[in-house]
Parts: structure tokens; C-alpha cells; sequence
């Protein structure tokens, strides 16, 4: 599928530049609506209703009022949550029997982009056809429905304790987080209002960072993206262990009580090896960034292990081809399908502290069984629609490299889904090399983009 305007997750862009426009946004919420109509699932005489939920970013109330007008022109109704998590949104379409859910965020991106995507009635993220088919409607006039048909909206006010409840019920009801201390990171982000409680009501002592979003804060130096705060926080407040969500708090980053960082990749494998120690797990989704180790401890446990595509909705597709449950991103995005439908930072949190209970032990003697690979990635500006490819030189600097690993690591080069980045990752066993080879390529790709 050529897509114009929806990349890996949703149409995403700087807030007043196209496509993140107001008059887009509600051409966008139209032309979905119309989709929904043209479906035909409802009963006679009763209009489709979607979820509209978003982060905390100030430009989501613009964009709220824009895709409601959208969807109330094409005659579908509005439930609205305002600030809510990404897998919340998820959650509540389901759980209401909505018809789509909507997220305004642009996750781990600063504040001044955002961005808007959506779920199934399912929970999950919209196939191929369905985008493609929304694209389809986007730059055809709004034609207003008469005004008796006009959709209604309305605020769902106890979404928040709805899905704090929903959290916690993916937790074993015979263990609890008391005694321990635990830093939160929110980021400043959507789960700034539900992530400490989740915790806290499980029985932990809560100390919440980035919990003080003023629409402009999101991600700023705090959050998964930017874990360093939350390394010092635990140090300060000599917690247990740290939690840090993105901005709209579908990956997740832990620490153990010393400060030591795990990734995605490392919650993913604390979950697989809890759930194995109970019964078969028949299979894992990485993706190209896993680390080489992940794949090597599966195979060490006789788990297959497949990678997709970078971006959790390719984790999905690949999970659900297989019939597996669990996969995941080094980013952290961690997918439990028995627990959600979709990637969740606080479950997968309260998955990998029930590992944690299980064992009996600490953060660090949990995560730390999976020593990573080391790996280096560098996000290189480009043009839109920069063909790499092509480049001579950019090939030439990878093959040289990959030489010298000579079978003992690997070279990854793709285009970001959401930003004009081309990412060069190396991986491999000597750190050192790792870092001059990313930056030899690097270069390269700076060249043969004009920058350089």
C-alpha cells in the first residue's frame, strides 16, 4: 500500500504544517466516519460512535474540537476522555462497544509535533485497507449530514477509574507491590494522572517524576526516551526500583536500585521466561532492532523467534499470523496479548514486577540475565523521500562493515516511519567498534544527503 498521509502509526507532523492542520485533522475525522458509516454495522436508525482520547500536549484541545467536527459532519457521535493513554483508548473502545478509538499524540515526539491514530472495535491497530481507505476521502469536500443525523458528543467521566481498575486486574490477584518503593516517571505525559495510583493502589510506595504537564513539558528531559532522570530519581530516593513511560505511556524503560537501565528488550524476556516457567510459550515477534541476544536466549529456550518490521503494529500483525502472544520492541513497546490487545507500558510494568515477585528477587538479578549485545544507533537527518539505496557510498561504507563483523554482529539501515531520519544501527561485541562503525556510516549517509 502507497501511503500519503499515515505512516507506521497514524499521520503524525509538526502542529500547524501540513498534515497537522486543523482543517486536515477535520477533513480526516470525516473521511473516517464515513468509513465507519459505509461499513453498515449498526441497527437501523443508530449512528456509529467512536472514542476520542489524547495526551497532554496543548495543541490536542485544537485538534480534539477539529476531528469532533469531522466526525459530527459525517454523522457519527463522539465519546471523549480527554487525557488518557494510548492503550487506554485501546482499551475503553472495547470495552464500550464503540466503533473505533482515537488517539491524539505523538507519543515520544516533542511537544510541538502531534499527531492522530486509531483502533479497531477490537482494540487493535486499523488494517492496511481501512487506512488506505480513509486516505481515499481525505482531500474530498465535506458534504454535512442533514442536521437530525448530525453525530452528538458527549464526556465519558469515569474513564480514568475504569482503566486504573483494568491495569490492575492484569496483575495476580495472590501478590502485591508491598515494600517496595517505586520511582514513576510519567513524562509529563497522558498516564500522569493513572500510572502513580496503578501502583500505589497494588501496594507500592509511589515517588512520581514528570508528573506535572503543563502542554508544553511532554518528554522533555524525562520519560523512556530520556532515562537518565529517572536513573538519578531512584538513586536520590533510594527506591527499589524505576518505571519510565513515554508521552502517551505505551513503552516502557525500567531500573534496578543501582541505576542500571533494561530495555525493551529485557522486559520482554523477564515476561517470556515467567510465562514458560508455567506452561509452552510457542513463539516470540522481535523486530530488525532486537538485540542479538534476545534472539540467541529464545533459541536457548527452543522459543522460535521471528523479527518484523520496526513499529509495534507490525509486532501485532506478525503475533496474530502466528498465533503467538508476546513480542516486542527494544523502544518498549511490549505486546502480552493474554493481559491487552495492544502495547501497554503500565501492563507490561506490572507483568515484569509479577516476574519479579515470582522470583523472589530484585530487579537487577531479574533483567540483568540478559546481558545485551552492544549497539549503536544514530538518527541521521534527510530529505523526505531520501533514497538511500541508491547511494553508492552509503553501500560501500555498509559493506565494508559488515566485513569486519564477519558473522559477529549486524548493520541495519531504514527510514524512520515518523520523522525524516534515516537510523544506522550497528550491533556487535566489541563496543568500541560498535560506535566507530555506526559513525563511519553515518557519515557516508551525511555525504550522500548534502550534509556532510
Amino acid at each position: 500500500m502507497t501511503r500519503k498521509y499515515f505512516g507506521t502509526d497514524g499521520v503524525r507532523g509538526r502542529v500547524g504544517q501540513a498534515p497537522i492542520t486543523p482543517d486536515f485533522v477535520m477533513r480526516l475525522g470525516y473521511s473516517a466516519g464515513k468509513v465507519l458509516l459505509a461499513k453498515g454495522e449498526m441497527p437501523a436508525g443508530e449512528r456509529p460512535s467512536v472514542l476520542i482520547g489524547k495526551d497532554t500536549r496543548v495543541s490536542g484541545y485544537m485538534l480534539e474540537s477539529a476531528l469532533e467536527a469531522g466526525f459530527s459532519a459525517a454523522g457519527v457521535d463522539v465519546c471523549l476522555v480527554g487525557p488518557m493513554p494510548t492503550p487506554a483508548i485501546a482499551y475503553l473502545t472495547r470495552a464500550l462497544r464503540l466503533q473505533a478509538g482515537i488517539v491524539i499524540s505523538a507519543s515520544h515526539n516533542p511537544y510541538y509535533d502531534n499527531g492522530i491514530k486509531f483502533f479497531s472495535a477490537q482494540g487493535t491497530k486499523l488494517p492496511d485497507e481501512v487506512e488506505q481507505a480513509i486516505e481515499a476521502g481525505i482531500d474530498q469536500e465535506i458534504v454535512c449530514v442533514p442536521s437530525p443525523d448530525l453525530g452528538r458528543a458527549r464526556r465519558i467521566d469515569d474513564a480514568r477509574g475504569r482503566y486504573i481498575e483494568f491495569c490492575k486486574s492484569t496483575f495476580p490477584n495472590d501478590f502485591d507491590l508491598r515494600g517496595l518503593k517505586i520511582v514513576v516517571d510519567c513524562a509529563h505525559g497522558a498516564a500522569y494522572h493513572i500510572a502513580p495510583d496503578v501502583f500505589h493502589e497494588l501496594g507500592a510506595e509511589v515517588v512520581v517524576i514528570g508528573g506535572q504537564p503543563n502542554g508544553l513539558n511532554i518528554n522533555e528531559k524525562v520519560g523512556a526516551t530520556a532515562p537518565k532522570a529517572l536513573c538519578d530519581a531512584v538513586l536520590v530516593n533510594r527506591a527499589d526500583l524505576g518505571i519510565a513511560l513515554d508521552g502517551d505511556a505505551d513503552r516502557i524503560m525500567m531500573v534496578d536500585a543501582e541505576g542500571n537501565l533494561y530495555d525493551g528488550d529485557q522486559l520482554l524476556m523477564a515476561i517470556v521466561r515467567s510465562r514458560a516457567a508455567k506452561g509452552p510459550v510457542n513463539g516470540v515477534v522481535g523486530t530488525l532492532m532486537s538485540n542479538l541476544s534476545l534472539e540467541r536466549a529464545l533459541a536457548g529456550m527452543n522459543i522460535p523467534f521471528v523479527r518484523a518490521a520496526v513499529g509495534d503494529r507490525y509486532v501485532v500483525e506478525a503475533l496474530h499470523r502466528n498465533g503467538w502472544l508476546f513480542g516486542g520492541e527494544n523502544s518498549g513497546h511490549i505486546l502480552a496479548l493474554d493481559r491487552h490487545s495492544t502495547g501497554d507500558g503500565i501492563i507490561a510494568g506490572l507483568q515484569v514486577l509479577a516476574a519479579l515477585r515470582e522470583s523472589g528477587g530484585d530487579l537487577k538479578t531479574l533483567l540483568g540475565a540478559l546481558p545485551l549485545y552492544p549497539q549503536k544507533l544514530i538518527n541521521v537527518p534527510v530529505v523526505r523521500g531520501f533514497d538511500w539505496q541508491a547511494s553508492p557510498a552509503i553501500a560501500a561504507a555498509r559493506d565494508l562493515v559488515e566485513r569486519r563483523l564477519d558473522g559477529r554482529g549486524r548493520v541495519l539501515l531504514r527510514p524512520s516511519g515518523t520523522e525524516p531520519l534515516l537510523r544506522v544501527m550497528v550491533e556487535g561485541e566489541d563496543a568500541q567498534a560498535v560506535v566507530a562503525a555506526a559513525e563511519e556510516i553515518a557519515a557516508a549517509v551525511r555525504v550522500a544527503a548534502g550534509e556532510g
